[in-house]
């Protein structure tokens, strides 16, 4: 499986990152190649639209001191990995496998889910938190409980 992380930065990576992605912000599109100059070099970069997006958001979580995983899409992860990038415990992760949450297969005895299935089930229960954090103001909003339209 092909899975980079890189530990939260230091300070001065921090900063670099930082002004990095301040200047790059200047010239990135969205959905849209990029094409760097390497000066040191005397030669170019063509940036895929993807890769400029991932690279602002790397820098980004850098900048504000948080490490960084990649893991592929269709990388398949192991129990404790998989509840690591949703942030439960293994048992809660387990017990969302076998309600059929979160699709897996087994390995022998090991059960293996796709990364895929994990972003998937993340991905819902983002949209399922906001659609109720949504819902709640709106309540207090009706009921006039000091949140205005």
């Amino acid at each position: 499986m092909l899975a980079y992380r890189h530990r939260p930065p230091n300070e001065e990576e921090s900063s670099i990152a930082r002004n990095s992605k301040q200047l790059l912000a200047q010239y990135a599109r969205e959905n849209e190649s990029l094409t760097v100059h390497v000066t040191d070099q005397e030669g170019t970069i063509e940036l895929p639209a993807g890769a400029v997006s991932l690279l602002m958001d790397i820098l980004g979580a850098m900048a504000s001191g948080q490490g960084i995983t990649l893991i592929p899409e269709n990388a398949e992860l192991t129990t404790v990995q998989a509840a690591e990038v949703l942030n439960v415990s293994r048992p809660f992760l387990i017990k969302l496998l076998e309600e059929g949450k979160i699709p897996y297969r087994k390995v022998g005895k090991h059960r293996r889910i796709l990364m895929e299935d994990v972003m998937n089930y993340k991905h819902a229960i983002d949209e399922e938190r906001e659609s109720i954090l949504d819902q709640l103001v709106a309540d207090a909003q009706e009921q006039n409980m000091g949140y205005e339209k």
